[in-house]
């Protein structure tokens, strides 16, 4: 199976490609990412938003989940999100810097997302098809469902 990184590895010898107008190195990452962020932000949900704090960095930003319902309403949650170089085949690293109780979310900020697993029990880790979005949605997901 030839997969996009595979392609553009083949089309320019190399994992990456260098920008010969300022010999900067561009991932495919990059690449992806700057059409998964306008995707991200047009599909978001009302309770979530997202940070960039160098636009020029689209691999780093932050999220902010404020539920409108259940036992988390009224709070603000922060995240933060690192894309690994190796995206889309890894997911993203996320953090939870909002002290809470949350059963799935630890004290150190790790959480427990299935779909931020490289490998996950249930089969519904991380894909290659699966998007920034999807993570947004999935976290998003943490706060939203009852616990009753």
């Amino acid at each position: 199976m030839i997969t996009l990184s595979k392609k553009l590895k083949m089309q320019n010898e190399g994992c990456d490609i260098v920008d010969k107008s300022s010999n900067k190195r561009i991932f495919i990452r990059d690449k992806l990412l700057i059409k998964e962020v306008q995707e991200m932000e047009q599909n978001l949900p009302n309770t979530c938003k997202t940070k960039f704090t160098n636009p020029n960095h689209l691999h780093e930003f932050t999220i902010v989940i404020s539920p409108d319902e259940g036992y988390w309403r009224g709070g603000k949650f922060l995240f933060s999100v690192s894309v690994p170089e190796e995206y889309n085949m890894a997911p993203p690293k996320v953090k939870c810097l909002t002290k809470l109780w949350h059963p799935n979310i630890n004290e150190n900020g790790d959480i427990c997302l299935s779909l931020l697993r490289q490998n996950s029990i249930d089969g519904l880790g991380w894909a290659p098809t699966r998007k920034l979005k999807d993570v947004i949605w999935g976290l998003n997901s943490l706060f939203t469902v009852s616990l009753t």
